[in-house]
């Protein structure tokens, strides 16, 4: 919706193992037009350059074709390291081919591992990863650094944790399976799909023991691939690579989180206390100042906005 209001024509590619085909139903309501869609796989060169030679004009590139899950990446490693990288090179190749130079690509928090201190800025260090996830993301990021000077303009877009669904409730996170992160977890716990919220850890370092995140909604992650793309178009064609954090700056804990949806929605949420997971980060949150000034992007809706977005969500799939 956020390019179409731009004035882009988006191209959605996915080979929907991580989605469903109805979501395009609610995408085809809200913009009152048919959505252009082709299925395949991401990692498949041969497919992807087919969709750029049928497509003549394409401008740019985002690429979404990650799995995300920390505790599914650490349980299947290969999968992640597969898929993940695999679908970045292969876009990249066929970009490279086809003269296409602008690419926003989704990075994570994640590629920071465990920061030494919050609000974590895009000057700190990389650590070892936590997760195969993370390494990933790592890896893809060190991937663009190299290809960039080849004469592309890349933005990476480290995205602290987002949650929601559109205001209009007719498109949001629709997980294959048991949910990868928190937010869907929760609706669907109050919803009555799950029997029972787990909440990882409660004898962290943080001033209620669980881990501690900055969750961003995730039209306002929308909202800054706009700004990044025109970011892109006022450089010039100097090959350029930039990362900027994507989040509010404002640190929320895991229970903090599950007592706001209780407070938003009116719904009571049954959740336990569990051990903690491999794979997760005490505490992060972002500074996200750079984005600030140079994207001229700022988040405009709260958490609580993305709770009852998402739960609004979760009811109308019920409904249906």
């Amino acid at each position: 919706m956020e390019l179409v209001e731009a004035g882009y024509q988006p191209v959605i590619v996915d080979n929907l193992s991580r989605s469903d085909r109805t979501l395009l139903k609610g995408l085809k309501k809200i913009l009152k037009q048919k959505v252009v869609f082709y299925k395949g796989d991401c990692a498949n060169q041969a497919f992807l350059k087919k969709v750029f030679e049928t497509e003549r004009n394409i401008e740019g590139a985002m690429h979404f074709a990650a799995f995300k899950s920390v505790n599914e990446s650490v349980q299947n490693p290969t999968l992640y390291y597969s898929n993940n990288l695999n679908s970045l090179t292969s876009l990249v190749n066929v970009m490279r081919e086809f003269g296409v130079k602008d690419l926003i690509f989704s990075s994570s928090c994640t590629v920071y591992g465990q920061p030494d201190h919050s609000p974590v800025s895009e000057d700190a260090p990389m650590k070892r990863a936590e997760s195969p996830y993370g390494a990933t993301k790592q890896m893809s990021e060190r991937i663009l650094e190299d290809v960039y000077p080849s004469g592309m303009r890349i933005v990476s877009l480290r995205y602290f944790n987002p949650i929601g669904a559109h205001p209009s409730a007719l498109i949001g996170e629709l997980p294959v399976g048991v949910p990868g992160n928190l937010v869907p977890f929760i609706t669907q716990t109050a919803i009555g799909k799950r029997n029972t919220l787990t909440v990882f850890g409660n004898d962290y370092s943080t001033p209620d023991g669980s881990c501690v995140r900055d969750f961003i909604h995730v039209v306002d992650v929308a909202r800054a691939h706009i700004k990044s793309l025109e970011f892109l178009s006022k450089q010039g064609a100097t090959p350029l690579y930039k990362v900027f954090n994507l989040g509010t700056g404002i640190g929320a804990s895991v229970l903090e989180l599950v007592n706001k949806f209780q407070q938003v929605t009116g719904v009571k949420l049954n959740y336990t206390i569990g051990p903690r997971r491999p794979g997760d980060v005490e505490k992060t949150y972002a500074d996200p100042s750079k984005a600030f000034k140079e994207l001229q992007w700022k988040p405009k809706y709260s958490i609580e906005d993305g709770l009852l977005h998402a739960w609004q969500w979760e009811e109308k799939l019920a409904k249906e």
